[in-house]
């Protein structure tokens, strides 16, 4: 099974964590990895390159779910990758993450992070639904 990271603004990657023990009743085999406010990209870009190594010498490669592309953590993400790549690593990055997406990844038994990527965006894309407008009652309209 392919390592998961969450890569995001603090207290974000915890809070995700938190919300998939308490809907899979479990804690989550998944490594968080929360940006904070004052991190140094140069300090935690080679930090985050670590636990990619980490999985790789263990015989995973990974899937690493960040909040919004372009932003700090993404960025730090992204140089990790580069940096993880030139030694044999074939890591994903994925941006956008919502809840269906940290789930679906936990759920999901790909040993290739490109096929799991690949099945996390679709979980994400079937987790976004319009349900209509609500009736006065508050009720959603069938």
């Amino acid at each position: 099974m392919a390592a998961i990271v969450l890569v995001m603004h603090a207290p974000l990657a915890t809070a995700f964590a938190e919300c998939a023990r308490h809907v899979l009743g479990s804690a989550p085999a998944l490594q968080v990895f929360d940006v904070q406010p004052e991190g140094n990209p140069d300090e935690l870009v080679p930090r985050l390159a670590d636990l990619l190594a980490q999985a790789r010498s263990a015989g995973e490669e990974t899937l690493i779910l960040c909040d919004i592309y372009g932003a700090t953590p993404f960025n730090i993400a992204k140089r990790a990758l580069a940096q993880d790549a030139r030694q044999g690593g074939q890591s994903r990055l994925l941006t956008g993450t919502n809840l269906c997406m940290v789930l679906k990844a936990l759920t999901e038994k790909q040993k290739m992070p490109e096929q799991l990527s690949q099945q996390v965006r679709q979980g994400a894309l079937k987790g976004i639904v319009d349900t209509g407008p609500a009736d006065t009652d508050g009720d959603v309209c069938a």
